[in-house]
């Protein structure tokens, strides 16, 4: 079937609002999601077009990068699509500023406009309510229990038995306080994504990392993280850590949020896989050294094919009794996978059931400035 879709009927269909503006600045073309974030002010982009639309895109953004005049300059430079970011009843949205050819080779203006779903930020504040009133019952009910050890143990009790009931409650204790520790940790990195301050922060602590010591340092590091839940069964899974790095790759990011990214799948990795197996990082420059990849494999229990789509959405946690039974949010990679795409890098897995999963990320390659404005001009 050789059909060829109407535009506006594929621009439709999208999910993020569409905006196409011709060389002298009219709006040729916009599409239904548009049409609805904008509302009134659609009837102002027709008439003005280009002019009013900048105006409004740029209106309360202080950062000059998120300034879409600054995007569609990055854009015309790079030849790619370049991000910035909007204010829109109440929230920073992320947005896409490139150019594309029209019908007689004019060069046409492309904005588009994500218009994000944050059920998630709702959901996340009902489980952070939840947990800390949970929290806060049962550490009370353990410390009266801790108190009521103390004043009411027989003489005969030695130290070390009074320590161990003691000790137990402490335990409890401290499993309740990492649980809602980790849940404030989470809504602190969902409300930076919300905001759009997160991309602003990683633009800021950009810096030039040599990835083998990066690696090493973060494996090093790990021993002073609780990276797994409290409840979980101690094991030493600093041993079953491979890494591979190859060449010398650079990369150009923020190492802290880089570091909570891999963490985070190198947690999963290790808790949703039987103790012996080894998981491996391979590090290596890719697409022309223009990016830095990393793949953690694990030789786990792995996604049911039925499943697959529920990955990296959040909350969502496989059924298989093994996962069930470790204790998660299933929000982790939901997170990563935003703040992967906030470093303009990108997220994916592959996996099968019983046999184990690899989770892999690129972000961009250290590119010298100099070096970098010498080649835009060649």
């Amino acid at each position: 079937m050789d059909k060829k879709l109407d535009s506006q009927v594929l621009i439709d269909g999208l999910g993020q609002a569409v905006l196409v503006f011709d060389s002298a600045g009219k709006l040729l073309q916009e599409n239904q999601a548009a049409r609805i974030m904008l509302g009134k002010d659609m009837d102002v982009v027709r008439a003005e077009g280009w002019t009013a639309t900048q105006v409004m895109l740029n209106t309360r953004v202080a950062n000059p990068y998120d300034r879409v005049e600054n995007a569609l300059d990055r854009a015309r430079e790079s030849g790619k699509p370049a991000r910035f970011h909007t204010y829109r009843s109440g929230e920073y949205l992320p947005c896409w500023a490139s150019f594309i050819k029209g019908e007689k080779e004019e060069t046409l203006t492309l904005i588009t406009v994500e218009i994000p779903d944050w059920a998630a930020l709702s959901e996340l504040m009902e489980k952070f309510i939840g947990e800390v009133k949970d929290a806060i019952e049962n550490t009370q009910g353990h410390i009266d229990l801790i108190m009521q050890t103390i004043k009411t143990h027989k003489a005969s009790d030695t130290v070390e038995t009074v320590g161990k009931r003691i000790g137990g409650f402490v335990r409890l204790i401290d499993i309740h306080m990492h649980r809602v520790g980790r849940l404030v940790t989470m809504m602190q990195r969902l409300e930076r994504i919300r905001t759009g301050t997160l991309q602003s922060d990683l633009r800021d602590r950009r810096r030039r990392i040599n990835v083998e010591e990066f690696m090493e340092d973060l494996l090093e590091g790990l021993d002073e993280v609780q990276l797994l839940d409290p409840e979980t069964d101690e094991q030493d899974y600093r041993a079953r850590i491979k890494l591979q790095v190859e060449g010398q790759p650079l990369a150009g990011v923020s190492t802290a949020e880089l570091t909570v990214v891999l963490q985070d799948i190198l947690r999963n990795a290790i808790m949703y896989s039987m103790k012996a197996t080894p998981v491996k990082i391979e590090v290596r420059s890719v697409n022309n050294n223009e990016a830095v990849q990393f793949d953690i494999t694990d030789e786990g229990y792995g996604v049911r094919d039925k499943e697959r789509e529920r990955v990296f959405l959040p909350f969502q946690r496989a059924r298989q009794p093994q996962i069930i039974g470790e204790f998660g949010y299933g929000l982790s990679l939901y997170l990563c996978k935003h703040e992967v795409e906030a470093m303009n890098g990108r997220m994916w897995y592959k996996s099968e059931e019983g046999v184990g999963s690899t989770f892999s990320l690129t972000v961009p390659a250290w590119r010298d400035e100099s070096a970098a404005s010498s080649s835009s001009k060649s």
